[in-house]
Order: structure tokens, then sequence, then C-alpha cells
């Protein structure tokens, strides 16, 4: 689910919703969940239900949030990724109610205080706050072409490294925010910011990470749907990976084979070394779906945004005066991005993980019990980009994260009320943390009496061709 520009709003359709809405039939929600298949995909948010099987496709958002919650009540899911316009866009769709609607007392008041925020005006984005980070990636980014072009000092050029690495980490908190909130509230515009920051700059495909972070924020920590969490056969962070479990996400079955075994064996020794370098697989990642079959908005002004950004980024690396210096820069400008894979995994890695698809009911207590937030000062806010408040971040994906800060005191105390887990930790005490759960599960993968099996394929081969 993400949000809908005005021009996708269909008055025809929607007036005839209107009309026909006393003619609609009653339906309770076990003949909902009926309705849980991507040809018969029906959804219910505040009592009515909706039929949004020929949508689902064209869905900004993706396929799978709709998909992986197909049959259920996805009244919380609906309300947190997206804004009020949306709501008259609904009609057309609109094809019974729901007889057996109930709140509970923790979605009721996270409801109320989605509402107490919007009236507050948290959910407008600061744009003065990204122009100034514009303007420091515009800065860092031209020092560092300057720097190569310009000088033959080798240490200037690793520092010009440095810079790149930053600006790519800056771009990427853009493009999550992007993703959630928008920025200047029109979607064509914010889209072509998107493009700008992800593909020409970064390299990184925005509808790829659309696709990838929507689906980890409905399914946050299921070891089926959550693809933030299917790392076989590099990483496990539990021994439920080693079932051979079935990816909804890459729709492929993950098998736990010898090679997933010995690599897993020393993920706690390799997991810096591998996020280190873990751009590359955004990098196969993003063409790798630009390449395939699905339905990606924008597919050709995103080729071209990849291909901008491969053309300058080797030309800059051809003004390097050696080999070595070239694969420098790039293994330094790499792990400084590394930093940020680093934190992706540090919130949700060591929070407890569950079997099965997700529960729009249980919406609330799934986002919060997945993860966990970081304990820092204000001043490193830019460096975070709003992860910090992973929790408040989860409950409330469209809040800008600049005032995620300001929530947390509400936040805190609804969790405390119904009894759910605020965990709050530095941020060497995440990485300890992270490293414990890697470790623990490396000890159960070196269990020699549980076998595995023999596959003819490779998982690294499989992973690269997840797609289609």
């Amino acid at each position: 689910m993400a949000v809908h520009s005005e021009e996708d709003l269909n008055p025809k359709a929607m007036a005839d919703g209107a009309s026909k809405a006393r003619e609609l039939p009653f339906i309770n929600s076990e003949e909902l969940a009926r309705h849980n298949s991507s040809a018969d995909l029906w959804v219910a948010i505040h009592g009515k239900v909706y039929d949004v099987s020929k949508w689902a496709e064209i869905h900004p958002g993706g396929d799978l949030p709709l998909t992986t919650m197909a049959g259920q009540d996805v009244t919380d899911a609906f309300l947190a990724f997206h804004p009020a316009r949306a709501w008259s866009f609904l009609l057309q769709f609109h094809v019974a109610t729901l007889t057996d609607d109930n709140v509970k007392p923790l979605a009721a008041e996270q409801r109320k205080l989605l509402n107490d925020f919007n009236k507050a005006g948290l959910m407008k984005n600061p744009l003065h706050i990204y122009l100034l980070i514009a303007a420091i990636i515009v800065c860092m980014f031209s020092t560092c072409i300057t720097g190569v072009l310009l000088s033959g000092n080798v240490w200037i050029h690793l520092g010009c490294a440095i810079l790149l690495g930053l600006v790519w980490s800056q771009s990427g908190w853009i493009g999550h925010d992007l993703g959630h909130c928008g920025m200047v509230g029109n979607p064509k515009i914010d889209n072509w910011i998107g493009l700008l920051a992800g593909n020409c700059l970064s390299g990184i495909g925005i509808g790829w990470w659309k696709r990838n972070h929507n689906a980890h924020h409905f399914s946050c920590n299921s070891v089926e749907y959550d693809p933030d969490l299917q790392y076989l056969p590099i990483f496990a962070v539990s021994s439920r990976f080693f079932s051979s479990l079935y990816s909804y996400f890459y729709e492929r079955k993950m098998d736990f084979d010898r090679p997933a075994r010995w690599l897993i064996s020393y993920q706690h020794w390799t997991f810096y070394l591998v996020m280190a370098v873990a751009r590359v697989n955004l990098f196969g990642q993003s063409i790798a779906l630009l390449l395939s079959k699905r339905h990606v908005p924008n597919r050709r002004l995103e080729l071209i945004g990849i291909a901008f950004f491969w053309t300058w980024f080797s030309w800059l690396l051809a003004h390097l005066p050696s080999t070595g210096e070239r694969l420098g820069f790039v293994l330094v400008s790499f792990a400084v991005t590394g930093i940020q894979h680093v934190q992706f995994c540090l919130n949700h890695f060591s929070s407890p993980v569950y079997e099965g698809c997700p529960k729009s009911k249980n919406w609330a207590e799934s986002q919060v019990r997945g993860t966990l937030n970081l304990s820092t000062p204000p001043w490193l806010d830019w460096f975070h980009g709003g992860l910090q408040f992973q929790i408040e971040h989860h409950l409330f994906p469209r809040l800008p994260r600049h005032n995620l800060r300001k929530i947390s005191v509400f936040v805190r105390p609804l969790c405390e009320k119904y009894g759910l887990p605020y965990k709050s930790v530095t941020f060497w005490e995440a990485n300890v943390m992270i490293i414990e759960t890697l470790k623990a599960a490396a000890m159960e993968a070196r269990d020699l009496s549980k076998p595995v099996p023999t596959l003819s394929k490779s998982l690294l081969w499989e992973a690269f061709n997840s797609h289609g």
C-alpha cells in the first residue's frame, strides 16, 4: 500500500460506487478470509470490504502488501501507509460490508495517536531540512569529483572515497523517506527526486527499494515473508531457517544446503566483511528486478538512471592513476555505506522472529516486537536517518524521520500500557547483540547430527535470479 496521486482518482467509478453502496451484501470475517488469492483478493478497512484483485498488480506500493494480507481486515496497515485522499479512491472497489468489525484497545489508541499527530502537523515534511541535506550532498559530491580530478595524492583520493560513501548513505535516507512519506507532496515530483537520488546518484533502483521495503514493513520479522531476514546462504538469524522454508518474497524454497551450513557456521566472523560490500547485492537486485517480467513503474526511466550511474562512476574511476587505487576507492566507498547496511540489520536481527503469514489484527504488536530502538544523541540523528527510532517508525511509517524523536514520549507509554517491549539500546550494545544472535545460529548450524539436503543448484545462483 502506498501514497496515491490525485490523478489516480476515478470520479465516475467513485460515483457509481457510492450509488451502489446500499445494495452491497453483508459478510463476516470467515467469508472475507476465503478471498485470499491474487485472483480473488479482498480486504476490509473500517468495516467496508474491497475487491482489489485487479488493482494489486499496478498498486504503487507493489503487489506484495496486498497479497500478503489478502482476506484480512487491513485497517491499521492502511491508515499507517496512506494519506487522507486515498479514502475516496477506495469507493470504486467497495463490494461488501463486514458484519463483525471490531477494534482492539491497542489499535484504537494507536489510531487516535495517528490522528493527533496529523492534527499537530507532524506529518508535514520539513522541506528546509531537506534543502540543507541536499546542499550538503552536493558539496560532498562536488568535493569528491574535484579531489579525484585535480589531485594525485592517494590519501586525498581515499578521503574522496569516504565522501562518496557518505553521499550514498545520505541519498539512501532520502530514498527511504520518499518511499514512506514523500518529500514535496506531489507524487510525480517525488518520483523524479527518487530517480535522481536512487538510480542516478546511487545506482540502486527506487522501484526495487519500494518493493523490498514495503514487503519488510508489512511482514516485519516473519521468516517466510520478510525479505530483510532472508539472506541464505550467507546469514541466518534463527535455526528456523534450517528447515528449508519457502520465501514468499523471492518465490522460491530457501534450502539449507551444505554450502549454506558452512557459510552460516562462520557468519559471526564474516558479518562486517559482508556488510562492507553489501552494496553489490543491492546493485544486482535492482538490475534483476528491472530486467524481470514483473510490473515496475517507470521501468525505462529507472534503467536510464542506472545506466547514468555506471557511466559517471566508471568515468570517475578511470581518472584514478592505478588499478590498486581504483580498487581501494571502491572498497572504501562501499565500506562507508556498509555502516548503513549494518544499521538496517541492527534493528531487526536480534528481535524475535515468527513463522507464518502476518496478521493485520496484530499489526501494532508485530511491529513493536520485531524491532528495537537505538539510544543516540540528537546531534547524530542525521547519521542514523531516523532508524534509531525504529519502533516509532514501524508504528507510524509516514511520519517524517525528523519528528520521530518528538513522538517517542507517546509511544513508550503506549507500549508499556499494553505489555509490549520498548527496547532501546546503544549502538554498541546493538552490535554486541547481533553478533551474539549470529553466533548462536552459527553454533546450531555446526551441529552435524542434523542432515541437509543435496541440491543440484547453488543458493548463490538462486539468490541472483530471484525475480524471475
